[in-house]
This record gives structure tokens, C-alpha cells and sequence, in this order.
């Protein structure tokens, strides 16, 4: 019983952070550290990565209708042609990830997955957010529709969610946001982008953890995993809804600012700890 309590916590800390650009991969290093999970670590390896597929769920029934292109007009099936081209662009900026992600995976992992690395990766990305919003303050976003995205521009995103991809503690959503903003997107289109590209490459990579656990698990893993992705899924309902209603009068420094903060409790926890 004590173990799915702690999933649940990391349910709800999965569905806050993982839409806000504050950084999951951090947040679930410290939760634990705090509430450790008793499972092996071959387990959590892929919980902390298949728990996202709650999450992901939420963004699929959220946005349905701006993501499913078959639409029934007059008693006819028809093609949405704006949605088939937005699933070409949401393709193509997936292809650097995709690539680089299942070529190098293990070795990203085993080089950059620390706190260390976790902790510059937030205070870099957070100082980002601040001065890229300091920069755009009072200008107009050049791209302020997601009909407005050329393939060039969603590559280019496409880039940054692979800096993600390679260094933990950037925050996917984070990176993606990052990089449209610099190229002229607006906040509202750049978050939704995020939320949609975020479908192929979760599903991707949960289906990637899975193979390699090879399906193989208890009882209580299993009920573990699906209390986590259900509160995951949850809590991603509310976060997705606020986000999308703060960014139309707000700009994202206070995420930049978080960012910093917790980066330096990441580094001063755990230099701590090891001090002991």
C-alpha cells in the first residue's frame, strides 16, 4: 500500500512537470531521493519514462479535434489537410531525436545522467527564459498560428528537443518552447506545438523502455505503473488547461526564475548529502 502512495506522488509530480517547462527529469531525481520508490532499478529506469504516457493521454483528449484528421462532413469521411500537414511538421521535427536518440541512448544516459549535469542543464535553460523574454518584450511574434509553422521552423524546434534528448534536466517542453520563442513564435502556438510533438516521441520512447524491460513485470510493478500514469494523466488535465489560460497574459520568467532556484537546491542537496 505504502508503495502505491508514492506513486501516486509521482503521478502528480510527472503531470505538473512535465508540461511545465521546469523540468520532470529534476523533479522526480529529488522526489527520489525523498519518497524512493522499493522497486528495482531496472523498474524505475522505465516508470520514470512509461509514467509519461498519463500525461501524453491528457494532451490526445484535450486537443482531439485539432489533432484527429478525419472529419465526417454530409455522412462522408474526409481528410483534414491542415491536420495532415500539422502531423508532417510534428513528424519532421521529431527526426533529430528519433535518430540521435536511438543511435546514442544508453550513452547519453550513462554520461549525462547526474545531478550535476541535471542541475546546469536548469539554470542554463532558466537563464534562457528570462533573458529571451526580456528580448521579445513589447515585439510582436512573427508565427502566431500553428498553420503559420514552415518545415524549416519546426526542424529547427525539432533541434532543440534534442538538446533535451541529450542532456537531462533541460525540460522537453522546455527546449521546444525555448527554441520557438527565439525563432518568432508565439507563446500560445509554441506551447501547443510542444503538447503535440509530444505524442509521437513519448509514445516512441515508452515503447522503447517497454521492449527493453521486456514486458516483464509483478504484480505490484504493474499497479504501480498504472496508478502512476493514471495520476499522471489527472493532474496533466488541470496543468495543461492552466498553462494554456497563464501564457495568454503572462510571459514565462517566472518558470526561468524557478528553474534557477531549483537547479542550485538539486547541487546544494546533493553536494550535501555526499559530504556526510
Amino acid at each position: 500500500m505504502l508503495e502505491i502512495i508514492k506513486a501516486i506522488f509521482f503521478g502528480i509530480v510527472e503531470g505538473i512537470t512535465e508540461w511545465l517547462p521546469i523540468s520532470s527529469t529534476g523533479h522526480m531525481i529529488l522526489l527520489n531521493e525523498l519518497v524512493k520508490l522499493d522497486v528495482s532499478q531496472e523498474f524505475y529506469d522505465m516508470f520514470q519514462v512509461v509514467i509519461q504516457l498519463g500525461a501524453i493521454i491528457a494532451v490526445v483528449i484535450l486537443f482531439w479535434k485539432q489533432i484527429w484528421p478525419v472529419k465526417k462532413e454530409k455522412e462522408k469521411l474526409t481528410l483534414d489537410k491542415n491536420i495532415l500537414s500539422l502531423w508532417g511538421k510534428i513528424l519532421v521535427a521529431c527526426i533529430p531525436a528519433a535518430i540521435i536518440g536511438l543511435l546514442f541512448d544508453e550513452v547519453f544516459e550513462k554520461l549525462f545522467y547526474n545531478y550535476v549535469c541535471v542541475a546546469i542543464a536548469l539554470i542554463v535553460f532558466g537563464i534562457a527564459f528570462i533573458i529571451i523574454e526580456n528580448k521579445n518584450k513589447g515585439k510582436n511574434s512573427k508565427i502566431n498560428s500553428l498553420a503559420e509553422l514552415s518545415y524549416n521552423t519546426v526542424l529547427l524546434i525539432g533541434i532543440f528537443q534534442l538538446i533535451a534528448a541529450i542532456f537531462p534536466g533541460t525540460s522537453r517542453s522546455g527546449a521546444t518552447i525555448v527554441g520557438a520563442l527565439l525563432l518568432g513564435v508565439s507563446r500560445t502556438v509554441a506551447a501547443e506545438f510542444t503538447f503535440f510533438l509530444a505524442i509521437p516521441v513519448m509514445f516512441g520512447a515508452s515503447l522503447l523502455k517497454l521492449v527493453k524491460f521486456s514486458f516483464a513485470f509483478s504484480g505490484m510493478e504493474l499497479a504501480i505503473l498504472l496508478v502512476g500514469m493514471v495520476v499522471a494523466f489527472i493532474t496533466s488535465m488541470f496543468i495543461i488547461k492552466f498553462l494554456m489560460s497563464y501564457i495568454k497574459k503572462h510571459d514565462f520568467k517566472v518558470f526561468g526564475y524557478y528553474r534557477i532556484v531549483l537547479g542550485i537546491i538539486v547541487l546544494l542537496y546533493f553536494v550535501f548529502t555526499q559530504a556526510l
